[in-house]
């Protein structure tokens, strides 16, 4: 899909569904994305105490367990959360470029943070998850599993 043939989605979905994101299925949407995001994010920071712990290393560390997370989160979330059917090669690339702009967030925390105001790289880490997660969720709604359209004659 071209993007002009994408751009004419969202101004629909702007101008059509005002109220998209306070819908019921929103909210049975983040339901799911949470308790996805609670069970896989307890289990990957139990083991980042953990590597960090005994190897130190927190940017590296969390460079490999986001990545990880990020693979079951796309299985996960694609499958139970938005329930897409869409072509998976597209969805693909568009839910790399959000976990791509998710972890340069969570960057970006634990630098600002840890190296430059001394926080616990624990803490910080702790609230970098909360915050990525929420992000994500709402670029994941409206970009990589976002309703196609046969309005518009999008199709994906």
């Amino acid at each position: 899909m071209d993007l002009e043939k994408q751009v004419l989605v969202w101004r629909y979905l702007m101008i059509n569904e005002p109220y998209i994101m306070s819908s019921k299925k929103t909210l049975r949407q983040f339901f799911i994305y949470a308790l996805i995001g609670v069970l896989t994010n307890v289990l990957g920071y139990a083991i980042y105490l953990i590597l960090t712990y005994f190897w130190g290393a927190p940017k590296l560390t969390m460079t490999a367990l986001y990545f990880a997370g990020a693979s079951i989160g796309f299985i996960a979330n694609r499958r139970f959360t938005f329930r897409h059917d869409g072509r998976i090669g597209v969805t693909g690339i568009r839910y790399l470029l959000a976990q791509v702009a998710g972890y340069l967030l969570n960057l970006v925390l634990l630098l600002l943070f840890v190296d430059w105001f001394d926080f616990p790289h624990q803490i910080v880490q702790a609230i970098a998850i909360v915050v990525v997660a929420i992000f994500l969720f709402f670029v994941l709604r409206v970009f990589v599993f976002a309703p196609s359209f046969a309005v518009t004659g999008v199709v994906r």
